[in-house]
């Protein structure tokens, strides 16, 4: 399998990298912002190449990395959306600039990706972008997180959409919407804060989903967390 991880230097990503390398037989190009956390991934891994890339300047970056994608593959088969950016702050203190950058990273960021993507993805391949129960529908919402939220929201509306439109080419498309999950971005958000299930466990799940969900699921938004929405 030729697979992308877009946003695996840290926390679920790189743990979903570690596990998809475990399998000698995948291809994975792993994508981030951090440069030395790239390099020991692809010095840890022979079946793991890198790509510098910021989603929330993802415009000015596309060419370099169309050019690391022709180079690397002549097709994907699995393209995993984790690159995600939280600011926790009340509606009315976020400025503008903090609000785009949220929705830059979450949401135009990786459509931006999808679309270069598409046309070297063959019938039977699969997309799976990571939203949040915070962005799920009728979910429990909580404060601070309404700019992060409605940018999860938008991901996971985005992929019932495009579950449509590429039906025709045989490509898969289907959101996890996750619970809280201990990772660095959610330490950092909320200090102190306890959450059920770690990095690791998660991105087991969301690596096994990514390799066979798409031959039970299409277009479906997914809740992944204990507790009820």
């Amino acid at each position: 399998m030729n697979i992308i991880v877009n946003g695996g230097t840290r926390g679920i990503g790189r743990e979903v990298v570690n596990f998809l390398a475990q399998d000698v037989s995948n291809q994975i190009l792993v994508t981030g912002r951090n440069d030395k956390a790239l390099d020991e991934l692809s010095a840890s891994f022979k079946n793991v190449k890198s790509c510098s890339l910021d989603m929330s300047v993802f415009d000015s970056q596309s060419k370099k990395f169309s050019d690391t994608i022709s180079s690397s593959f002549k097709r994907v088969d699995i393209l995993i959306n984790i690159a995600g950016f939280l600011i926790a702050k009340d509606f009315v203190d976020m400025s503008n600039d903090e609000a785009r950058l949220m929705m830059e990273t979450n949401f135009f960021g990786p459509a931006s990706l999808i679309r270069i993507l598409k046309p070297l993805m063959p019938s039977g391949s699969h997309i799976v972008n990571i939203s949040s129960m915070g962005g799920f529908q009728g979910s429990a919402k909580f404060k601070g997180l309404s700019y992060y939220s409605a940018s999860k929201a938008a991901i996971a509306c985005l992929t019932e959409c495009l579950a449509n439109e590429f039906t025709e080419y045989g490509i898969c498309v289907n959101c996890l919407a996750l619970g809280a999950v201990q990772t660095e971005m959610l330490n950092e958000a909320f200090p102190g804060y306890k959450a059920p299930v770690d990095a690791r466990h998660i991105a087991e799940f969301i690596s096994g989903f990514a390799l066979t969900g798409h031959k039970f699921f299409n277009g479906k938004i997914l809740p992944v967390a204990l507790s009820n929405p």
